[in-house]
């Protein structure tokens, strides 16, 4: 599948609706001048490919189809100004250029929680405020989740993952919905996809040592098949065999950033 983004020279890219290649898209690095991106008022988002962290942000802005300019980041040979966009040199960070400045806002969570509010249309987090903080604690619990599944990628033991997932088994099943938003994809749903869409990459990893039980995860393994089939999903959605070439590279001491760039 190919991450939905029109092609644009210069390190960027422009959001879409429709999926295209992202050939000839590569990731700035140290040295590179800024992008050449219209002064078009339309965001930017600083990013990089495999960070399962900037995928939120991009799965937020498909999903309320917010239009966007993607500068995918080289997160090992830095470029200079970045560090003017985010003194952390860290990304996701999200420029807004209409804002006097203009500001740019870090951290996933955050920044998805601002595109919520400013953009009203197709909201992703619940309307009702105590169904609000609920979903909240729910993403805030999933940080022990993220630290068992690195930890998973790494060779380490399966088990603290699969048990961290048997919350967001349970949630699913007593809510009795296709998707933790509902009857459509909300807020929980998008920030915990990053991680199971990265079932599969765990899969390819370990081998034989791989052990996801359908049968103790029934319903997160039919929300997983049906979070598939979103479509802003499919715009980012990478397939395993990519994402794990990328940490072998990573493990070698020669990330390759532009994995997914093609010759025209």
């Amino acid at each position: 599948m190919s991450n939905g983004r029109h092609l644009a020279k210069g390190g960027y890219s422009s959001s879409s609706r429709g999926p295209v290649s992202l050939k000839g898209i590569e990731s700035v690095f140290v040295g590179s001048p800024i992008p050449d991106v219209p002064e078009d008022g339309i965001l930017r988002l600083y990013s990089m490919r495999f960070c399962p962290f900037a995928q939120r942000v991009h799965l937020v802005l498909d999903a309320k189809q917010i239009p966007y300019h993607s500068i995918y980041i080289n997160l090992t040979e830095k470029p200079d100004w970045l560090f003017d966009k985010n003194p952390q040199g860290k990304v996701p960070a999200l420029e807004l250029v209409r804002e006097p400045g203009p500001p740019v806002l870090t951290e996933s969570l955050l920044i998805c929680e601002y595109l919520d509010e400013q953009y009203p249309l197709r909201p992703l987090y619940p309307r009702d405020p105590l169904k609000k903080v609920q979903e909240r604690l729910l993403i805030e619990r999933f940080n022990s989740v993220l630290g068992a599944f690195f930890r998973a990628s790494d060779g380490g033991d399966l088990e603290p993952f699969w048990c961290g997932l048997d919350t967001y088994e349970k949630e699913l099943s007593r809510r009795c919905t296709d998707f933790f938003g509902g009857e459509q994809t909300g807020i929980l749903d998008y920030m915990i996809w990053p991680w199971c869409e990265r079932l599969d990459l765990l899969k390819v990893q370990r081998g034989d040592d791989y052990n996801f039980d359908e049968r103790r995860f029934p319903q997160l393994s039919q929300w997983v098949e049906r979070m598939k089939r979103d479509s802003a999903v499919m715009a980012f959605y990478m397939e395993a065999e990519v994402q794990a070439e990328f940490l072998r590279t990573r493990s070698a001491g020669r990330p390759n950033y532009n994995l997914l760039v093609k010759e025209a």
